[in-house]
């Protein structure tokens, strides 16, 4: 029997306030989500019981029990109190999936600041874009990475410490501090800051597709949601070993890879490892994984290599399988049972829902292609994107739409209200993407409603690809879009118009890729480059990333009237 047993039953009687009630949430006037994942799992006799199995790429293992993470993220905690973090100070993690990256989180928010994570390959204009809009107070980060930070700070008069978590024997700068977790004095007890339902805890940066990126703030309380959403979607259960593969860089990484597992009391594995086929299932294998949360990109590459390697290693533990961060195809639904013996269960969310909204639930019939039903407490509807109310005709497509009111839903974006107002109309929180329901209720993901590219489950604004295109040397004007890609969903493809005396080639096309590769992230480099005399545009100078987007897709290209020179 799953933890949510009936959908239906749960769907009649689910209140907020029971998910609230079952975590303890508010209980003695707490309220810290730092707590509830540590403190708190301690607090009720589980504090030997092990928290994070963590390896890295050389076969190394680390284990932490969750007295460990109450201990580490106190140190912390103080640390960032002792020269002089105040709360609501804004205090980025930037750095790989080590351990530190996750027990950092918790201390930022044990002392009251706003943790704000962001993807280790981000290069340098993408961090110095994020932290400037911030104007975040101090970074974690590592050897690795911080060259990158040396390199923006002093366009960053905010940023007043660097914390560089293996520091070693080296020197450091003015203003950095070598910090090493496991050396530092254990801290048994500290004061966790005293914060509301409504603090603000974790400030997550998203893409849109035009403007600067957009920090999503979300709030303490949002641990209620992701608490019972692990409980309910991925079905975690006290004694199962899980493993959620998604970079704490992005929000499932947060959510569901610190947060809503931690606040369960569960044992969660860590591999700070590049992909292969091999490394994973034997991953799985050696650590006798139970709940596997990952990308449909992921499950597609699985599926690439066959089922050869599925067959080298024994895979009997996995109990339930489930995948987020886009449109999870039904051929990879049907290709795992194949492969494993069980389907992957696709969930939809976003950045700014902070958890799960919409979702296949253990024991519920899967519709292969289907993003499944609403969230018990979620009310969710197909909008008409021009009256934004609700379409009751089954199988007509429209906005998503959900009904504010959920507790990690997030609050606000970062100085910018223009456009977190713009998220809400009629009484609904736009999604952004477009889909149908079918006459049993289920959702079916037909598309995103801006020009925002989903890559491998990562959203990408091509306004920051184009900024960043502009100041090549090389290139006059630039348009990104999303073009179809059997593995990632969509991958970036740049067309340029080139200024006087430069010609195109493919040594030219190579040396633009790797310039947006390094200013920005891999993600967001260009796959494919199109050199063109001009791009499209509107009699008010506006480029159509439509027109090009249509072509890529093999789109009917629709209204062109307002098209220059048409």
């Amino acid at each position: 029997m799953s933890n949510i047993g009936s959908y239906e039953t749960r769907l009649r009687d689910f209140t907020w306030k029971m998910a609230e009630e079952e975590l303890g949430y508010g209980k003695d006037g707490k309220y810290n989500l730092g707590y509830f994942c540590s403190d708190r799992i301690c607090e009720i006799g589980n504090g030997t019981k092990v928290a994070l199995v963590w390896e890295g790429f050389t076969g190394e293992v680390r284990r932490y029990t969750y007295d460990d993470l109450r201990i580490y993220s106190n140190s912390f905690a103080t640390l960032l109190r002792q020269n002089g973090l105040l709360p609501g100070d804004r205090i980025c993690v930037f750095m790989d999936r080590i351990p530190e990256l996750y027990i950092s989180f918790l201390g930022i928010l044990k002392m009251g600041g706003i943790v704000q994570p962001l993807f280790s390959a981000f290069g340098e204009d993408a961090l110095a874009m994020r932290l400037e809009d911030a104007k975040t107070k101090a970074i974690l980060t590592t050897r690795k990475h911080l060259g990158k930070v040396r390199r923006i700070r002093s366009s960053l008069p905010e940023l007043s410490l660097v914390i560089v978590v293996d520091a070693g024997e080296k020197p450091l700068e003015q203003g950095e501090i070598a910090f090493s977790m496991e050396k530092a004095v254990k801290n048994e007890h500290i004061q966790i800051a005293t914060v509301g339902p409504e603090t603000p805890s974790v400030l997550h940066y998203t893409s849109g597709t035009t403007g600067r990126p957009k920090g999503a703030l979300h709030v303490h309380s949002s641990v209620i949601a992701q608490a019972i959403t692990t409980k309910w979607v991925l079905d975690v259960r006290p004694d199962d070993i899980y493993w959620c593969t998604a970079d704490p860089g992005w929000v499932t990484g947060t959510s569901y890879g610190i947060i809503g597992a931690w606040a369960s009391g569960i044992t969660q594995v860590v591999l700070d490892a590049g992909f292969s086929a091999h490394k994973w299932y034997a991953f799985i294998e050696k650590h006798r994984v139970t709940v596997w949360y990952s990308a449909p990109t992921a499950i597609r590459l699985l599926m690439k290599e066959g089922l050869d390697p599925v067959n080298k290693h024994d895979l009997s533990s996995l109990r339930h399988l489930a995948s987020v961060g886009e449109p999870l195809n039904a051929e990879a639904v049907l290709w795992s049972e194949k492969a494993y013996g069980k389907p992957f269960h696709d969930s939809y969310w976003q950045t700014e829902t902070g958890s799960i909204v919409i979702s296949n639930y253990p024991g519920m019939k899967i519709k292969p292609g289907s993003m499944g039903k609403p969230f018990p407490g979620i009310t969710a509807a197909i909008l008409n994107p021009k009256t934004f109310e609700p379409i009751n005709t089954v199988g007509t497509v429209g906005l998503i739409g959900l009904k504010p009111g959920w507790p990690s839903m997030f609050r606000m974006y970062w100085n910018n209200k223009e456009t977190y107002d713009k998220k809400f109309q009629n009484g609904w929180y736009i999604c952004g993407d477009r889909s149908s329901i079918d006459s049993e209720g289920y959702f079916w993901f037909v598309g995103r409603d801006d020009d925002v590219i989903n890559t491998a489950g990562h959203l990408v604004g091509p306004f920051e690809i184009e900024s960043a295109l502009l100041e090549h040397p090389a290139v006059a004007e630039s348009a990104a879009v999303g073009k179809p890609d059997p593995i990632n969903m969509e991958v970036v493809k740049a067309f340029i118009a080139l200024k006087p005396g430069f010609a195109k080639s493919e040594d030219l096309s190579m040396e633009i890729m790797n310039y947006i590769r390094k200013r920005l992230s891999p993600l967001a480099m260009p796959q494919e480059i199109e050199f063109v005399d001009s791009l499209p545009k509107t009699r008010s100078g506006k480029i159509m990333r439509r027109l090009l987007r249509a072509k890529e897709w093999g789109e009917e290209i629709g209204d062109i009237s307002t098209l220059e020179n048409d």
